[in-house]
């Protein structure tokens, strides 16, 4: 409708359910209504940019403790990330290539420990990818690193050695998996090398490997290779997509011009949990395109699946970090993306013209043509508005007239379906509600799952370990490195199994993050009064540690808030918080032979102990409860039995007892 058009006389329909202001009402051309805003043409033949999809980012460890995670929950958890028209829907999966080295919320193994390991069977985004491309065969795949194991290129990762290892994760995932990803990064959030951009993607070509597209730099806000693609022929043609990370909505003119689809390749709502991560979703989802042409949105993180005392809890769509319960939260955050996801698909494309814009009354709305060249779905957010809003549609250039299927999200309820309409006329009009989120679409089929969640319970006390059901080379379930890789071996003695600590020495790490001393927690941190000890060997010159009540995790090459007991091979000893040395001594204690540690807490009394004889009992206030841990310095250490159970302490003789 042009501006000569006025609003109808006549309203048709109210839609009035529990109270909500939305109203869809039919206007005829050439007739107003008093105090309506112009219409917003909607016009099918003005097709702006190829909709690439809403993704998610699997880094950092945050989707840790999502594979430990029984059955029926975890699948029930998979589908509501990845099933087509039933939760978020996602159409975009990107995953950290393991570099052995922490990256935010953990310690993700590398493939490829040393120059002459391959196994494509350590961690878990493999089975993450499998599960999701078996949800969604049509779901894209990506990869980026965060960080390299230390014999790559010297300690270099701008190298030939982290092309090959690139492509040996690459075809890793198509001869073990089956999978073909379709893209790989650079390195996260860390300056770009233009030289080994031309050169990875030259050894892509190599080895067969064309048809996987470079998405170059994924650095924060920051567009500037686009000028070097200007000058630079071969770099444009090295880099298919332009990405970065938290543009804010924003890109500048010159990547608008450059040719190549741009992307918001990590973003977020920055641990904002409730509503306040579903308004922020909602407004990425919708402004990164109409502020900065970006047609694919890449959301970290897919799932809150890593203990509460990590750094940046709840960043995920799902938080399902109880695995030995199987409850988890569906955050409203995943409805906001299913907004979009469930009502467009990629290779969709964004209506131009008016049909994308700011909403007069505050926020936004896009507009997205199908494949078919009719059906069409409006997603719109008024997160920012203060009072209700009437808006208009006027639909043209071939977009059907069929019925409108509506349906909304607020903070008090998300993903509900409301009326479905059919304009009359070619116009459609609605008063949004502030501080909420719509889809109006003409397809059908989208669905908001509910399966029944488990109830939840305490991590399991007493607690006991000894590895024997674990195949050697994997994780045990609840353990979350955070620095160092922990793997099950068989024990050289032949008494069954241990958890080893394989890292001899630190990766070439993230600029962001320092790696800690090889350290893996696992437990609540609740647990108050408890005895907790293990068997540990020394292979060679180097410690081993055990850590009681952690309170929360440190990433960098501080120790964890907490209480630790270490034993060097010269059987130096101390009993430490991040706080205070507490005591220290002299021990017999040897590397090639099997110790135990232990560490008992009762109240403000510590006990330390070294095979059952006595080292240290001293009185400390700092941390009153907190969660479990083992670790070594940067040499191979084994940890057999361990074991957490409730204690009671006699003040007498320093006694544990067992309860």
């Amino acid at each position: 409708m042009t501006k000569s058009l006025r609003l109808p006389l006549i309203l048709w329909g109210i839609l009035s359910i529990a109270g909500s202001a939305l109203q869809i009402l039919a206007a005829q051309p050439g007739h107003a209504s008093a105090g309506l805003p112009p219409a917003i043409r909607l016009d099918g033949a003005r097709e702006g940019r190829t909709f690439e999809g809403i993704g998610v980012l699997s880094a950092g460890a945050a989707s840790r403790l999502l594979i430990d995670y029984p059955e029926p929950a975890r699948s029930q958890i998979l589908d509501l990330l990845f099933k087509p028209k039933y939760g978020a829907a996602l159409q975009h999966l990107k995953v950290e290539v393991g570099g052995d080295v922490n990256s935010t919320m953990g310690w993700e193994p590398s493939h490829m420990h040393t120059a002459d390991d391959e196994n494509y069977r350590r961690g878990y985004e493999w089975w993450l990818m499998t599960e999701a491309k078996r949800r969604n065969p049509s779901i894209m795949l990506d990869c980026l690193e965060w960080g390299v194991p230390g014999w790559i290129g010297g300690g270099q990762f701008y190298s030939q050695d982290n092309a090959d290892y690139l492509v040996k994760f690459l075809r890793g995932a198509k001869s073990v998996y089956g999978l073909d990803v379709d893209y790989v990064g650079i390195w996260n959030e860390t300056p770009y090398d233009t030289a080994w951009i031309k050169l990875l993607r030259r050894s892509l070509d190599r080895k067969g490997l064309k048809a996987v597209q470079i998405v170059a730099a994924d650095e924060v806000n920051a567009w500037t290779i686009v000028e070097q693609m200007k000058a630079d022929p071969e770099l444009a043609a090295a880099i298919q997509v332009v990405g970065v990370h938290y543009p804010q909505y924003a890109s500048t003119a010159a990547a608008q011009g450059c040719g190549k689809p741009l992307w918001s390749t990590e973003d977020g709502f920055g641990g904002k949990s409730g509503w306040a991560g579903a308004a922020t979703v909602a407004k990425i989802c919708n402004r990164n395109y109409i502020r900065g042409k970006m047609t694919k949105t890449v959301i970290w993180a897919l799932i809150t699946s890593y203990y509460d005392n990590l750094p940046w809890p709840d960043c995920g769509l799902i938080k399902a970090n109880t695995p030995w319960s199987g409850h988890y939260e569906v955050q409203p955050n995943l409805w906001a993306a299913a907004h979009t996801t469930q009502f467009a698909q990629p290779g969709w494309k964004y209506l131009d013209g008016q049909a994308c814009g700011d909403l007069p009354g505050g926020g936004s709305y896009v507009t997205l043509k199908s494949t078919n060249g009719t059906d069409y779905s409006v997603i719109l957010e008024t997160i920012d508005a203060k009072q209700s809003q009437p808006i208009t549609f006027e639909l043209s250039g071939g977009l059907s007239a069929g019925d409108v299927h509506v349906w909304r999200t607020n903070r008090q309820e998300q993903f509900v379906r409301l009326k479905t309409v059919r304009p009359a006329g070619g116009n459609l009009a609605i008063t949004l509600d502030p501080g909420a989120i719509y889809s109006l679409s003409t397809t059908t089929g989208q669905q908001k799952g509910t399966p029944p969640i488990p109830p939840p319970k305490p991590f399991p006390m007493p607690y006991r370990e000894n590895f024997a059901a674990y195949a050697p080379g994997s994780m045990p379930k609840y353990f979350s490195d955070q620095g160092g890789c922990f793997e099950v071996v068989r024990r050289a003695d032949g008494k069954g199994r241990s958890l080893r600590q394989v890292m001899p020495q630190e990766g070439t790490r993230w600029h962001y993050h320092a790696n800690p001393q090889p350290e893996t927690f696992f437990g609540d941190a609740t647990w108050r009064d408890y005895t907790v000890l293990a068997d540990v060997f020394i292979e060679e010159a180097g410690s081993v540690c055990l850590f009681a009540r952690v309170a929360a995790v440190k990433q960098d090459q501080k120790l964890p808030c907490g209480y630790w007991l270490r034993v060097d091979q010269t059987g130096k000893w101390e009993l430490s918080s991040d706080k205070a040395r507490l005591a220290t001594g002299q021990t017999a204690f040897s590397a090639g032979t099997w110790h135990t540690l232990k560490l008992v807490l009762a109240g403000d009394t510590i006990l330390a102990a070294l095979d059952d004889s006595p080292l240290a009992k001293v009185t400390d206030t700092t941390y009153h409860a907190g969660m479990v841990g083992l670790g070594s310095g940067w040499n191979h250490a084994q940890f057999a039995h361990v074991s957490v159970v409730p204690t009671g302490l006699s003040a007498a003789d320093g006694s544990a007892k067992s309860n």
